[in-house]
């Protein structure tokens, strides 16, 4: 009985119960994901649904008034911004991808030109029936098979593509950012008039200029004529603005300047890059016919080489000029080089548009505003205002005297 007392002692019954108690399972709380209210509402949808898309902005919440006049408008601008923002993306990967085929056909082209000319040489070499036969039949399926290669690699030009998707991609982050800033300027209870239809149109010009696919609508790289890419539309040359009864920023001044600077974006900027342009596109078709007829004759002479005969060393030789002229094509992307001139005859060509077209409004109240579009203008072109103005100075005196001036308007490009 002592013992059994001392025990007790020794260990109470709460000891032994904390001992053998079982550990409380710790509440979690779920978080609750907040309803919209008023959901049959397509404006309480909007901001719900899309609250946390990229293509919207993800730090201010979007506040539209249903009974405004153009909150009809305003969905219709978040839906443009959302497709540019998808055409952004699928151009970006087009690029890349694009990109990599030139790189990788233009590894995989000279390695297979480069094997076959090394069995040629020495098939030439060669004495025996046997390893006659094998190297010639081998040097001739490589030349074959590069002959079919460079006829599509040359046709589709994967370093022009890379540059096409690389140009679409600025030019619709540009359309993106114009969205953008109309709705962040401008009131969504008092909105002025923005013309939806003028948006869409930008898009689907951008769209033909700079198509995706590449069967049935890809830009013919070998045109007859060297022309600039139009990626804008009528109603984006002639900007309207709401006039502030001073003239709305417009002189006489101002207005025989932009004429001056726009008689020398036509005489020098353009017709320079027109020429540039002609120039890479004449060489890029002699190298896109050379090197398919190299590894073609190449392709015939292996088929005689062996003992010493004329057909190995022909064979050797144009093949080793085959892989020359594929390196200085593809390696010195000479296609890209051509639509890099496009794409900036294309622009000095806008900028002429839009000067002509602003210009051609009779009424200054309807123009934008004449300071802005100086300044603008100035931005695009890389040039300050004084610069502009210097240069409208000397090409008027330049073309009194019955000469021209020699300074480019742009100091971008």
């Amino acid at each position: 009985m002592s013992s059994l007392q001392t025990s007790s002692l020794l260990f109470p019954s709460t000891t032994l119960k904390s001992a053998i108690s079982v550990p409380k399972i710790p509440s979690i709380r779920l978080p609750i994901i907040p309803k919209p209210q008023n959901s049959s509402n397509l404006v309480d949808k909007l901001k719900f649904n899309h609250g946390n898309r990229r293509t919207l902005p993800q730090k201010n919440e979007i506040f539209i008034n249903p009974k405004s006049p153009n909150s009809n408008q305003t969905l219709q601008l978040y839906a443009i911004l959302e497709a540019v923002a998808e055409r952004i993306e699928m151009h970006q990967n087009v690029a890349v991808q694009r990109d990599n085929w030139n790189k990788l056909l233009l590894n995989s082209t000279n390695m297979i030109i480069l094997s076959a000319t090394t069995m040629a040489g020495v098939a030439s070499t060669s004495t025996g029936d046997s390893s006659h036969l094998a190297l010639n039949l081998s040097s001739t399926l490589l030349f074959t098979a590069a002959t079919g290669m460079l006829l599509i690699i040359n046709k589709i030009q994967p370093s022009q593509l890379a540059e096409e998707q690389r140009n679409a991609t600025r030019l619709f982050k540009q359309l993106y950012k114009r969205i953008e800033t109309t709705l962040a300027t401008l009131d969504h209870n008092n909105r002025s008039a923005v013309s939806v239809n003028a948006i869409m149109e930008k898009v689907f010009a951008l769209d033909k200029a700079f198509p995706l696919p590449l069967l049935g609508k890809m830009i013919d790289k070998f045109p007859s004529k060297f022309e600039a890419p139009i990626w804008w539309t009528k109603s984006e040359t002639r900007r309207e603005g709401n006039g502030n009864g001073n003239g709305n920023g417009w002189n006489e001044e101002l207005e025989s300047e932009l004429r001056e600077i726009a008689r020398v974006i036509r005489g020098k900027d353009s017709e320079d890059y027109m020429k540039l342009g002609n120039i890479a596109l004449k060489v890029n078709k002699i190298l896109a016919v050379s090197g398919p007829l190299l590894t073609g004759i190449a392709a015939v002479g292996s088929v005689f080489a062996g003992n010493g005969s004329w057909g190995g060393i022909v064979a050797a030789t144009m093949g080793a000029l085959a892989c020359t002229v594929n390196t200085l094509e593809h390696g010195g992307q000479v296609g890209m080089v051509v639509e890099m001139y496009r794409n900036c005859a294309g622009f000095f060509e806008l900028m002429e548009e839009t000067i002509e077209s602003t210009l051609e409004e009779s009424d200054v109240e309807r123009r934008e505003n004449g300071e802005m579009f100086e300044m603008n203008l100035s931005l695009q072109l890389g040039s300050s205002l004084s610069e502009l103005r210097n240069l409208a100075r000397k090409s008027s005196v330049a073309r009194r005297n019955g000469s021209e001036v020699d300074e480019f308007a742009s100091k971008l490009f």
